[in-house]
């Protein structure tokens, strides 16, 4: 009986044993299959998630050996659907339907999400950089310094709102610099604002606002004029360069605030001619048979008295073996013994003609009533009509085609 007992505990034991075993491996694919990833089924081509490893590790190989990287653009398995027809191996297309369809319900992995993606093309990121601002790194040759300024017009109460921001690159005359800038707006030469003087920098920082008064209807005919000095230790100030703006260069609306930058320019400290001169600029491109003449500015013309308010304009004549070819104007500004016009003309010209060609400018002033006024004229051309600084002009000209070539010239009153 005892014999019987035990051998009833062992086998009782065996199947406990063997029902709990099951039990637990029930249990535990039931687990499994709770945690495990759906698979998805669909009609076009997945790539499993290896195979996206892959191609990624694939593509930015790629992208070492190439200048231009580009960026995989994915669609997520949530736009997949039966209306997607397959095109190549890499690319996909959709027929005529919303392709934003409602996401699929229940929670999705992000390695789940990619596992059922598909690259349908690539972006390229240079594309969409902005471009680097190289305004106080690219400095040319002989580059005696660059401001900065912003300028806004408020058309209610007619005010020019002007911020001057800083000058780099300053070249002073001694080792130290303490720079100041004055702030002109021509033709009104005898008022001016003046910045805070900063002391001993070659670049300095202003960030200071002026103000000046201003109709709209004049506003196009006038001209910004910054001045930036050097004061020494005796006190003494010394001009190391100069920026000419014409606000017509830009267009300036309310709740538009315009930053600018440009190169100082030195300025001509010679004593005007007799009737004033011109600064100008030529360029001759061989390839499309054009000249280019470049209006930039007048000083020390002799204006009738008796008509201040008069309009004084430039113009440009193309000559031929002394025949008339065409001629082109600037637009008048109010009487001022140096206006800024800084407008481009354009003469078609061959390259064979440049030996009997010759441009022509004239300084004008229109009084209302009465016929125009001479001011002055100058003419550049070939060796046939010109001598010294005019010829030496044309010259350099030609000998550096597709460049402007800047120079001031004496005015005469020869008819």
């Amino acid at each position: 009986e005892q014999a019987v007992a035990v051998a009833g505990g062992v086998i009782g034991g065996i199947l406990l044993f063997v029902l709990l075993g099951i039990t637990a491996y029930l249990l535990w694919k039931k687990f499994c299959h709770l945690f495990s990833y759906e698979k998805l089924i669909n009609p076009v081509k997945t790539t499993n998630a290896n195979a996206i490893f892959q191609d990624q590790a694939n593509s930015e190989i790629q992208q070492k050996r190439t200048r231009s990287r580009s960026v995989p653009f994915i669609i997520p398995p949530t736009l997949h659907g039966r209306d997607w027809i397959h095109l190549t191996s890499e690319e996909q297309v959709q027929e005529d339907r919303d392709p934003y369809m409602s996401p699929q319900s229940g929670p999705r992995s992000s390695f789940h999400s990619l596992a059922g993606a598909y690259v349908v093309g690539t972006i390229n990121p240079d594309l969409y950089k902005f471009p680097e601002d190289k305004s106080e790194t690219d400095f040319p040759d002989g580059n005696i310094g660059r401001l900065w300024f912003s300028i806004e017009y408020e058309q209610e109460s007619e005010r020019l709102l002007v911020s001057l921001i800083k000058v780099r690159k300053l070249q002073p005359p001694a080792e130290s610099c303490s720079p100041f800038v004055k702030i002109y707006l021509l033709p009104d030469e005898r008022s001016y604002l003046q910045s805070k003087t900063k002391c001993k920098t070659l670049n300095p920082q202003f960030d200071e606002n002026f103000v000046f008064q201003v109709s709209s209807k004049m506003l196009l005919q006038r001209t910004l004029k910054f001045l930036v000095y050097h004061v020494d230790k005796q006190k003494k100030h010394h001009l190391l360069g100069q920026v000419i703006f014409p606000l017509k260069d830009e267009a300036l609306t309310e709740d538009n605030k315009l930053v600018i930058w440009r190169d100082l320019e030195k300025e001509n400290l010679e004593p005007p001619s007799e009737h004033g001169d011109i600064q100008f600029s030529l360029s001759y491109n061989d390839y499309l048979g054009r000249l280019t003449v470049v209006v930039l500015r007048a000083r020390g013309l002799k204006l009738q008295e008796e008509s201040p308010a008069a309009g004084v304009y430039v113009k440009v004549s193309l000559m031929n073996h002394n025949k008339f070819i065409k001629s082109k104007k600037t637009a008048a500004l109010l009487g001022t013994p140096n206006p800024v016009y800084n407008e481009t003309f354009s003469f078609k010209a061959d390259q064979t003609e440049l030996d009997t060609a010759s441009l022509s400018l004239s300084v004008l002033q229109s009084i209302k009533g009465e016929k125009t006024l001479l001011l002055g004229r100058v003419v550049v051309g070939p060796f046939m009509y010109t001598r010294g600084k005019e010829l030496e002009h044309w010259n350099e000209m030609i000998s550096k085609p597709k460049e402007l070539v800047k120079r001031w010239h004496a005015l005469c009153h020869s008819t």
